[in-house]
């Protein structure tokens, strides 16, 4: 909450100055404590980047942490350029949207109206490719087995791909949900066939310059290099903890030769610009209410169960905070978030241009402070497992309202998960008694059912997912 001005016209408001000095209070108790939180997590080496929390679009804290470039020392600030990864898919899929509304595409024509280089994918349409229900497989195995990485490859590679190699779907459309950076990656396509402008220039023409973002752009460092004043370099980490440029690792690593791409990644963007955008999405400036009900809310499959997606965002409709929708991404060097309690106007962006086994994104202590909850504390006692007790835990797991399966395996005696889409990286858990293990960096307890084969999947304490075993 923030303070606002109030001019007193009457004796009759005499009572509004204490209720206005307590909101002023409980916006300082929560600066302080965000400011503890993240200097906390900057200290451990968890966290390295900007964070903007807003209340009805007023920024109630925004602060910077850490370096933008490690050579040279040049320090983060709030007006800070960072690549958004996954991020990315709410802006692809608004361009989708504004196309519908212009006349041009309808959401469920088939995909190859405009790609006709896949027209032996002929049950998929617009609309599966925006909520992940196409069943298209993942372009990036593709790409690792067949192409040439002394080559870049771009949206028009990957159609060219599927098109000589047919890949078969992972499910007939509508059956099922399972996240799919293929299909934001041939949205991208479809945006710039319908529009006969390239990606870049029509987000930026219908989507950043009339909202005032004129700090937010489509880059790719390595296929088109230009020079951007106040970017965050993206850094990773080895075994040891020590920090390294993912181009320091050659061509054929998977950022390098993959950096053509658009659709899936590849907006930059900065706090500020982003919060614009939030405020955009709570008035029609670009869409309407109706086209809202649309991207802010999910669909069943014809399994039966919930996608919670909508047009590139997660959905939560039923959390203790009202309605939430939120994203992240993750890719090279770089851990992004941005999260938007609907119904109460908050708002919290994270970006981050490290993308380490350390690096963390406290969604549920921002969430608590924001709504002025107690942090908590963890109350259970960590566990010391054999080996073979760890073997109890290996398989795949899905979770009706979780967008990515999770692979469960042992390594170097820690139980690891790994979300099954590109550019994820393996994380590990530290056990505690009764089954449950934590990822601590994201927030994320999981307490695994060794006979069930169930996983109790809890992330910010708004969300509770319940994975299932696949045989």
């Amino acid at each position: 909450m923030t303070t606002q001005k109030i001019t007193f016209v009457t004796k009759k408001l005499i009572g509004l100055p204490m209720v206005l000095f307590t909101v002023g209070i409980y916006a300082q108790n929560q600066t302080k404590t965000l400011d503890s939180l993240f200097t906390a997590l900057y200290n451990q080496k968890k966290f390295n980047g900007n964070v903007l929390v807003a209340d009805k679009g007023k920024p109630i804290f925004e602060k910077s942490y850490g370096l933008a470039d490690e050579k040279t020392g040049r320090k983060l600030d709030v007006n800070t350029t960072f690549e958004l990864a996954s991020v990315s898919k709410q802006f692809t899929a608004m361009g989708v949207v504004l196309l519908q509304k212009a006349g041009k595409l309808n959401y469920d024509d088939k995909i190859s109206k405009y790609i006709p280089e896949l027209s032996f994918y002929d049950k998929i349409t617009v609309r599966n490719l925006l909520n992940h229900t196409s069943g298209l497989p993942d372009y990036m195995e593709l790409l690792e087995k067949n192409w040439d990485k002394t080559k870049f490859a771009t949206n028009d590679d990957i159609i060219r791909e599927f098109a000589k190699h047919k890949p078969a779907l992972e499910f007939e459309p509508n059956q099922q949900f399972e996240y799919s950076n293929t299909g934001y990656a041939l949205l991208a396509s479809i945006i710039e066939r319908v529009s006969k402008k390239s990606f870049g220039e029509f987000l930026s023409q219908n989507i950043f310059k009339p909202l005032g973002m004129d700090h937010t752009l489509i880059y790719r460092s390595r296929y088109q290099p230009t020079s951007i004043a106040n970017y965050a370099l993206g850094y990773e980490a080895d075994q040891s903890g020590n920090k390294f440029l993912p181009d320091s690792k050659g061509k054929e690593y998977y950022s390098y030769y993959l950096d053509g791409i658009v659709g899936d990644g590849m907006v930059n963007s900065t706090l500020e610009d982003l919060l614009k955008w939030d405020r955009a999405l709570y008035t029609d400036k670009l869409v309407n209410e109706n086209d809202k009900k649309l991207i802010f809310n999910d669909i069943t499959t014809a399994n039966g169960k919930e996608t919670n997606y909508g047009f590139g965002w997660l959905i939560k409709n039923k959390t203790k905070y009202g309605k939430i929708v939120n994203h992240s991404g993750g890719w090279a060097g770089y851990a992004t978030f941005i999260e938007r309690h609907i119904d109460n106007d908050k708002t919290f962006i994270i970006l981050q241009n490290n993308m380490t086994p350390s690096t963390k994104i406290p969604g549920e202590s921002v969430r608590k402070i924001l709504y002025n909850e107690k942090l908590a504390t963890e109350s259970i006692k960590t566990a010391q497992l054999t080996a073979d007790q760890l073997q109890k835990y290996i398989g795949t797991y899905s979770a009706k309202d979780f967008p990515m399966k999770l692979k469960i395996f042992v390594k170097d005696g820690a139980l690891h998960g790994q979300a099954l889409a590109e550019g994820q990286n393996a994380f590990p858990m530290v056990a505690y008694e009764n089954h449950i293990f934590k990822f601590d960096n994201a927030d994320i307890r999981m307490a695994f059912d060794p006979n069930k084969h169930t996983i109790d999947f809890k992330q910010g304490g708004a969300s509770s997912y319940l994975f299932s075993k696949e045989e």
